[in-house]
C-alpha cells in the first residue's frame, strides 16, 4: 500500500506541469474499461463528458480522466489523453477504429503563474504516458500546480495549496483511494482536530474563517474564476453505472467536511466516481469510505503544498 489511489488495482496516475508559469494536468489512467459516474456541485464548473455518465445515457464505462487547470483552455489536454489511448488502439470500437472515453475536468489557476500558458494537448499527452502504478507525488504537482485556496479576502491574501490523494483497505479486499486538486475559495480545516490549515490572512499574515468574514461582510463578493475543487474516487467495487453516479454524490461529503464554504457560485465543485468490478460491496459502504478517503486527500493536498507564485502555503506557518 502507497496510501494513495493507485493503491486502488488497475488505477495509474501520471502527472505533467509548468512549473514556471504554474499549471498543470493529471491523468487517472485505467488499465481496463471501467464504470464511472460524476456528481458536479459548483455552480460554475468546466468539464467534458459528463453527460455521458449519466446512466440513462449509453456509454457506461471510461478510459481514463483528465484533471486540469487552465480553466475551460485546460479541457484541451483531454484531447492529448485520447491521441495517446487512440495510439495505443485503447477506446470504444465503433467500427471505424477507436474513440477512447476521456472525462475532464478543469479548475482555475490563471491568477497565478502565467495565464497566457494553459495545459494543452502536449501537456495531457504527456501527463497520461508518464501514468504508473508507483506513489503519487503531491503538492505543487499536475492539476495541483497552480491551486490555491482562502480567497474572501482578497486572491494576495490567499495560500498556496496542491494535489493531494489517499487510499485505504478493508478486510474483504475492497480498497478505495481519491485523488484532488484543491483550488477552493474557502479554507480548509483539518475535521481531527477542527484547525484552519489553510485559508484567508488578515494585514498581519493570520489566517482567518472564511464564514466569519462573510458574516461581518453579508456580501463579500467570491473572486470570480479563481477556485474549484475537482477529484477522482476510485475502488475495485463492482457497482452499476448508477451506483458509481451516487458514490460520487456522497464523497462530497468528504468536501464538505474540510473545505468552508464549498458549492459555492463561484466554485465548480466536480467529483468522478470509478468502479474496476472486482470486489462485491454496497454502494453505502463505498460511498462513506469515499468520502472519508477523499477529505483525507484534501488535507495531504494541502500539508504537501509549497510557496509558490508568492502565496506561503501550510509549511510557512506549521511545522511538522
Amino acid at each position: 500500500m502507497t496510501g494513495t489511489i493507485v493503491d486502488v488495482p488497475g488505477v495509474l496516475v501520471g502527472h505533467a506541469q509548468n512549473e514556471e508559469t504554474l499549471t498543470g494536468c493529471s491523468v487517472i489512467l485505467l488499465e481496463k474499461p471501467s464504470v464511472c459516474g460524476v456528481d458536479v456541485r459548483g455552480s460554475a464548473p468546466g468539464t467534458r463528458e459528463t453527460d455521458l455518465l449519466d446512466p440513462v445515457n449509453l456509454v457506461s464505462v471510461v478510459h481514463a480522466i483528465c484533471l486540469s487547470g487552465g480553466s475551460a483552455y485546460g479541457l484541451d489536454a483531454a484531447t492529448g489523453v485520447m491521441q495517446y489511448l487512440e495510439e495505443q488502439g485503447i477506446g470504444l470500437d465503433v467500427g471505424y477504429g477507436v474513440v477512447p472515453i476521456v472525462p475532464a475536468a478543469v479548475l482555475f489557476d490563471l491568477a497565478v503563474g502565467d495565464y497566457r500558458v494553459r495545459p494543452d494537448r502536449q501537456m495531457g499527452y504527456e501527463a497520461v504516458q508518464a501514468a504508473s502504478r508507483e506513489t503519487v507525488p503531491q503538492g505543487n504537482v499536475g492539476a495541483g500546480t497552480g491551486a490555491t485556496v482562502g480567497k474572501l479576502n482578497g486572491f494576495g491574501n490567499s495560500m498556496k495549496s496542491g494535489l493531494g490523494t489517499a487510499s485505504v483497505i478493508i478486510p474483504n479486499g475492497l480498497v478505495i483511494g481519491a485523488i484532488v486538486a484543491v483550488n477552493a475559495v474557502g479554507h480548509v480545516v483539518d475535521p481531527q482536530v477542527g484547525t484552519i490549515i489553510a485559508g484567508p490572512r488578515d494585514e498581519q499574515g493570520i489566517i482567518r474563517d472564511s464564514v466569519e468574514i462573510l458574516r461581518q461582510q453579508a456580501f463579500a463578493p467570491i473572486p470570480p474564476g479563481t477556485n474549484t475543487t475537482i477529484a477522482v474516487v476510485a475502488s475495485n467495487a463492482r457497482l452499476s453505472k448508477a451506483e458509481a453516479n451516487k458514490v460520487a454524490q456522497m464523497a462530497h461529503d468528504g468536501l464538505a467536511r474540510t473545505i468552508r464554504p464549498i458549492h459555492t457560485m463561484y466554485d465548480g465543485d466536480t467529483i468522478f466516481a470509478v468502479a474496476t468490478s472486482e470486489v462485491e460491496a454496497s454502494v453505502d459502504l463505498v460511498g462513506t469510505l469515499s468520502a472519508d478517503v477523499l477529505a483525507e486527500a484534501v488535507i495531504q493536498a494541502v500539508k504537501h503544498a509549497e510557496e509558490a507564485g508568492g502565496l506561503p502555503s501550510y509549511r510557512s506557518y506549521f511545522q511538522e
